[in-house]
């Protein structure tokens, strides 16, 4: 095998390409890269058995064949090699020969029969979106993922299609995000796709229109982005019925600047830290929003103006949860809906259902 390809094409290749690589395996070929060099191209592929991530660039390919090496120590070599061209050459006991430049790299590689085979979904249903459009639901969503372990299916976000609307949520026990797309001509279908693999999908989007391409089969889905493939296992299980989790009826709605209310939260959260959790109070009253908190590291009382619309009522949260929620609405005003001291709030925009942040309070000593 041999190969010469351009440094900084090769160098991309490798960083994205080994994201999906396992850090730590009993396996050593998942912890490399596999390369298959033939028809004047070069493929690339990490995978550690749940997300794989595959790509093919230009070569100039003298002997074809395949190799896999690991992925840290290549990475590392092209990146400091010194010349524009790499020149990698394998012989038949899998010494590896890596030249740019003055510089030659002698390693050993790992047969390409020990690396295994990715999976493929060759019937299943695909749908396309604009790389801006994914990149924003997934963005606005992937912030309430849970990370417990208890119910795995809430490790990912639900992608539900329903009337030609796209619909991602997420969930942890505490909080809910959701948002919603009008799409074309896609049949029903849902979907639960681990947030690990979305958080590397969001690396290789861009703020393009061009689309991304999504095949979902019945365990795996594969997603076609900017030249690179991104293969992931579903996860299984009963996602919760988020529908009837969202309250339908309210008694207060306000209206306040987004940017007004998180710099009011973030001065309030000052006095919380990991070890002194207090609820943060938030009193909702004609013409203004109230907030106070106090810990053993002190108190504090701030307010600002908003636009409130129904009974006052007072209302304890996670100040963080919160937090997470306003930074992610990308509006320059919100709309948030309550009913009482013990309902979940809603934060929504202004006018329509592009988003639905929802969370729970936290019930207040009195």
């Amino acid at each position: 095998m041999k190969f010469v390809c351009e440094k900084n094409t090769l160098l991309d290749a490798v960083s994205k390409v080994g994201r999906a690589v396992a850090g730590k395996s009993v396996h050593p070929s998942l912890e490399g890269i596999l390369l298959k060099a033939g028809n004047a191209s070069l493929y690339l592929a990490g995978y550690d058995l749940e997300l794989g991530i595959t790509t093919r660039i230009e070569a100039d390919v003298e002997e074809p064949g395949n190799i896999v090496l690991n992925a840290k120590l290549f990475g590392d070599i092209v990146r400091r090699s010194p010349s524009d061209e790499v020149e990698v050459t394998v012989d038949e006991k899998l010494n590896v020969y890596i030249k740019s430049g003055k510089s030659e790299f002698h390693i050993l590689g790992i047969s390409a029969a020990e690396y295994p085979e990715l999976p493929t979904v060759d019937e299943g249903t695909g749908f396309t979106l604009p790389q801006s459009t994914l990149g924003s639901m997934i963005r606005q969503t992937i912030f309430a993922v849970s990370q417990n372990d208890a119910r795995p299916v809430h490790k990912g976000i639900l992608f539900e299609m329903e009337e030609n609307t796209l619909r991602l949520v997420a969930v942890d026990g505490s909080r809910l995000a959701l948002r919603c797309e009008k799409v074309n001509n896609v049949e029903e279908m849902k979907f639960v796709i681990p947030g690990k693999t979305l958080l590397e999908v969001m690396k290789l989007l861009n703020d393009e229109d061009s689309p991304v391409s999504l095949a979902v089969g019945r365990r795996h889905v594969v997603m076609e982005i900017n030249g690179y493939a991104v293969i992931s296992r579903l996860l299984e299980g009963e996602f919760l019925s988020y529908k009837k989790a969202i309250p339908a009826d309210f008694g207060t709605v306000i209206r306040v600047k987004t940017r007004d209310l998180m710099d009011a939260v973030d001065r309030a959260s000052l006095v919380i830290s990991d070890s002194m959790k207090s609820p943060l109070v938030c009193y909702f009253s004609d013409g203004e929003v109230k907030l106070s908190c106090t810990t053993s590291t002190g108190s504090v009382n701030d307010s600002l103006p908003a636009n409130v619309d129904g009974e006052a009522v007072e209302i304890g949260f996670n100040s963080r949860y919160i937090t997470d929620a306003l930074r992610n609405t990308e509006c320059d005003e919100i709309r948030i809906e309550v009913k009482g001291a013990l309902a979940p709030m809603k934060i929504l925009p202004v006018e329509g259902d592009a988003f639905l942040f929802m969370v729970l309070p936290v019930r207040l000593k009195k």
